[in-house]
């Protein structure tokens, strides 16, 4: 080994320390920041130590070197503009892409060796095997995410889309990458066994994906970085690069733990999840009560006096508020009621929005100061204490509907709102939420509806308590 090689093989290790120490520092909202740009750091020093290496040696040619510096320029260029010009409300379709992205080019990490072989007798089972997983895990949380991306972004339906047949061919398609990675083990060389894995994982992620309803995409999203994280570790093995093998199984052992956790939030096992049929998606529908009389319509004079004059106020953030980027509008109203002497604080879900974390972001954005996020175990059994539960947009995780058998949210972790002395719900309409499920907490006689979009109707509202606090 050269010196230069040495020299490589250290800053690879001091950079998959970097992401470690990364990871950790994320631990905590307050050094979350400097955590990224530690990893980031790290990635830079493992990209530029590995280009130094492979000029040393002089194993790519001209119009390598020309194809390289392209894909990073275009590839640079499409992600700084993607993570700037993004809404919030777009982030977890961002996500997946970036999960697609990441499982396509780790699959053809693997493609490109198994191409390139020259004598299949050299290749050892270890690269054969784990060469012939990458291309299954890749191809996999490709087609899965690209799908899942759609769902959120209502190019495909939310709602679980399955067909007759549907679990003899995912167990077919199981099969056929199971036999291909086996072909692939025997016969490095062989391309039919190449072509058939692909084909199969390609496949399988569609199919895998498409039964699996909208109320459910938070947990796919975290179970396809995973996959992610491991198809990157897959590529580390093939290519024997340490820093590769790190990377991959951080993000694969840290998308697998909060993808454990996501489901137990939904009290769902990640097998039934994987079954799909779960969640109907959201639909646009009219501001309006929809004329159902059960319901207590209010005003913003009506709520402004109800907040004004309360003691503690929760506020339960939802994606209706992501939708509508009324994080700014909640904050104000929060200012306002907090210059009035009032508790205000904010009921996080896990699994509020449509990706993990989405709720605390969307309210950092407008500088809410982080502890007054609190979890749901943490605010649940304050509820009875609470003068005004402020519910923004958020259904399925407010519905009392859980604590009932027999339904599609039976079981499911909620913020226990309805046990508030009094409730204001804003939304749009009486439309459903992603589990397809009428909201029980809507005609309960505790419940005011304020119907409007979110952030115009927290507009209102700050007006109205303005006026009356002077």
């Amino acid at each position: 080994m050269s010196a230069l090689e040495t020299v490589v093989r250290l800053v690879q290790l001091a950079a998959a320390a970097c992401f470690v120490i990364g990871l950790h520092l994320m631990n905590s909202p307050r050094t979350a920041r400097r955590g990224n740009q530690v990893s980031m750091g790290g990635m830079a020093a493992a990209v530029l130590s590995t280009v130094i290496l492979i000029a040393d040696r002089g194993s790519m040619t001209t119009t390598g070197w020309i194809v390289a510096a392209a894909g990073t320029a275009v590839g640079g260029a499409a992600g700084l503009y993607a993570a700037r010009t993004v809404k919030m409300t777009a982030m977890p379709q961002l996500v997946s892409l970036f999960n697609a992205v990441g499982g396509g080019a780790a699959a053809l990490l693997a493609v490109h060796e198994l191409i390139n072989v020259i004598d299949p007798d050299l290749v050892g089972v270890q690269t054969s095997l784990t060469a012939g997983l990458d291309i299954v895990i890749g191809g996999v949380t490709f087609t899965g995410s690209l799908v899942a991306a759609g769902k959120l972004q209502g190019l495909v339906s939310g709602a679980p889309v399955v067909f007759p047949g549907s679990k003899v061919v995912n167990a077919l398609l199981a099969l056929a990458f199971l036999v291909g990675v086996g072909w692939i083990i025997g016969d490095p060389s062989s391309l039919p066994a190449l072509l058939l894995t692909a084909a199969a994982g390609l496949a399988f992620g569609v199919t895998m994906v498409l039964p699996i309803g909208g109320a459910d995409m938070p947990v796919v999203i975290s179970l396809l970085n995973a996959f992610t994280g491991t198809a990157v570790a897959m590529a580390g093995f093939v290519l024997e690069s340490t820093v590769l093998i790190i990377a991959g199984a951080l993000v694969g052992a840290s998308g697998a733990i909060l993808t454990t956790l996501m489901a137990d939030a939904m009290n769902r096992s990640i097998v039934s999840i994987m079954v799909g049929g779960f969640g109907t998606g959201d639909s646009a529908v009219a501001v309006g009560a929809g004329g159902d009389a059960s319901v207590r319509a209010v005003s913003a004079d009506d709520v402004a006096i109800q907040l004004a004059y309360a003691g503690r106020v929760v506020i339960v953030p939802g994606y209706g508020l992501a939708a509508a980027q009324a994080q700014n509008e909640v904050a104000e109203l929060a200012g306002i009621l907090k210059e009035h002497g009032v508790d205000v604080v904010y009921a996080i879900h896990p699994v509020a929005g449509r990706m993990p974390g989405h709720m605390n972001v969307l309210l950092a954005e407008a500088n809410v100061p982080y502890p007054e996020l609190k979890e749901m175990d943490e605010i649940n059994p304050q509820f009875p204490q609470i003068d005004v539960a402020l519910v923004v947009g958020a259904n399925d995780v407010t519905n009392p509907a859980a604590r009932r058998p027999g339904n599609p949210v039976s079981g499911m972790p909620i913020l226990d709102v309805d046990r508030a002395r009094s409730v204001v719900v804003i939304k749009r309409s009486m439309g459903k939420g992603y589990a397809g499920l009428d909201n029980d907490l809507y005609s309960d006689p505790r419940t005011g509806m304020y119907f409007a979009d979110a952030k115009a109707g927290l507009a209102e509202i700050s007006s109205a308590v303005k006026s009356l606090v002077g």
